[in-house]
């Protein structure tokens, strides 16, 4: 889709409202779901406005650090669920947990930061050599494929659960809201005039939601739960103000006993991963750069984009205890509405801000149902599959070099493919790239040797 608003755009004020209230939905879910995971997990009670927080802040750095050329927004990261399970799992008690996932941020964004002055000083060429667009726009389509399970699981579910936690909402009746969001979504973003055209996820969420608020008030008269798709019980438990990682941190060090053995255990769970997250990192931004056709590889810069990453990660993880990074739901959101400005960006991010500090707003947030959600994100994800596919138009896949490295990141991520080395899990995304870049390797061993020409060229050469 053509851009309306580039990077250095400034849309009038009304609409930046408007276009920033649709990337703070666009990341709502997956940014407060990663603490809602931990907690379950682990018994500990992360805030889930916090998160949303740290977000935020995390946004500013980063886009401070890419000098606001980068319209992206940071949230919680899933790669690092794991890494902050074992945080709290070698705790001795819950306070020195929320130490360890700060610490473990920290460790994390260090690697970003050591590998981005490698960049300042080795420049970006090797990366064009060792991830060319073969490699790079088949990753960008797996990272939306591998979500795909999570958009269409989210299409059947509601909100309101029972004692076990299941879902109560009859899956047809939670579909039928979901496919109202999508097929809104869809309409407005095709047959839609101006406004209309650049906040589809905005009306689509809007019918969905009046569509699963219908049956749900049928459902609360009828005593009829397989009708009760939100759950609006949520206001009765709000969160008044966002309860921060770091309070809790500091009161860690009180409690901790054997800190060298705990900070590697914290190390060993946290490093490795980050080393994963750099090459989605990667991916992310390739994909950025084809939507607003500039190689922010080079400017501002991997180096920074990088640094932006990483400090940002730290940030958020002290305020919201999740590290973050970049969101491919953020670029799908530029790549459909066509608005790349980066002042939406920033005005998402402080929205974020205010938000956490504004309890009922929130809690709306989270009543949104799955099934709505799903709606948005079967549009969303498709997108990053797409955009990952438009970078390989123009590479020759008749040349089986080529060809191999396309099919062997394709099969991977969508088989998916998925290596727990320890407590590191290396996702179905970064065993995709780096199977690629081996397979790449390997069949562009040899320089400047040409790809045979096709019998049937040859036999006219011959003949001629």
């Amino acid at each position: 889709m053509q851009l309306v608003y580039k990077p250095s755009d400034k849309p009038g004020w009304g609409k930046t409202l408007v276009f920033a209230l649709q990337q703070v939905l666009a990341i709502l879910a997956a940014t407060i779901v990663v603490p809602v995971i931990i907690n379950s997990s682990t018994g500990s009670e992360m805030s889930q406005s916090a998160a949303l927080f740290g977000a935020g802040v995390g946004t500013l750095v980063y886009l401070l650090f890419t000098k606001f050329k980068s319209p992206v927004f940071l949230g919680s990261s899933f790669a690092f669920i794991g890494s902050m399970c074992a945080a709290f799992a070698g705790a001795t008690s819950a306070s020195v947990g929320y130490l360890g996932i700060i610490i473990g941020a920290v460790f994390a964004g260090l690697v970003y930061v050591a590998i981005a002055f490698i960049v300042k000083y080795a420049g970006t060429n090797w990366i064009e050599k060792v991830m060319p667009a073969a490699v790079i726009g088949p990753t960008v389509a797996v990272i939306g494929l591998s979500l795909a399970g999570n958009a269409i699981g989210d299409l059947t579910k509601g909100s309101v659960t029972n004692l076990l936690g299941a879902p109560t909402a009859n899956p047809f009746i939670a579909l039928a809201c979901g496919l109202v969001t999508l097929f809104t979504t869809i309409a407005c973003s095709v047959y839609g005039k101006k406004m209309l055209k650049m906040i589809p996820f905005i009306i689509g969420i809007c019918a969905g939601y009046l569509v699963a608020t219908i049956f749900t008030i049928i459902g609360h008269v009828a005593e009829a739960p397989a009708l009760q798709v939100i759950n609006f019980g949520l206001f009765k438990s709000m969160q008044w103000l966002p309860e921060f990682t770091f309070v809790k941190a500091f009161e860690g060090f009180k409690h901790l006993d054997g800190f060298g053995s705990y900070l590697g255990t914290v190390a060993v769970a946290y490093v490795p991963v980050a080393f994963v997250v750099f090459a989605e990192h990667l991916a992310d931004h390739k994909n950025i750069s084809s939507i607003i056709e500039n190689d922010l590889l080079k400017d501002p810069g991997l180096d920074r984009t990088l640094l932006g990453d990483g400090v940002g990660s730290m940030v958020g993880a002290f305020f919201g205890g999740c590290p973050n990074t970049t969101y491919g739901e953020s670029v799908g959101c530029v790549a459909i509405s066509g608005n790349a400005s980066v002042i939406t960006i920033i005005t998402a991010a402080v929205m974020c801000i205010l938000a956490s500090f504004f309890a009922p707003f929130v809690t709306f947030l989270a009543t949104i149902p799955s099934c709505v959600m799903g709606g948005v994100c079967v549009a969303l994800y498709g997108f990053i599959a797409v955009s990952g596919l438009k970078m390989i138009q123009k590479v020759d896949l008749e040349d089986n070099r080529n060809l191999f490295v396309v099919s062997v990141i394709l099969i991977a991520g969508v088989g998916g493919m998925v290596l727990n080395i320890g407590k590191v899990t290396v996702t179905s995304v970064a065993c995709a790239l780096i199977l690629g870049i081996l397979t790449n390797v390997l069949t562009h061993w040899k320089k400047g040797e040409k790809k045979e020409a096709p019998v049937e060229e040859v036999e006219s050469i011959e003949a001629e």
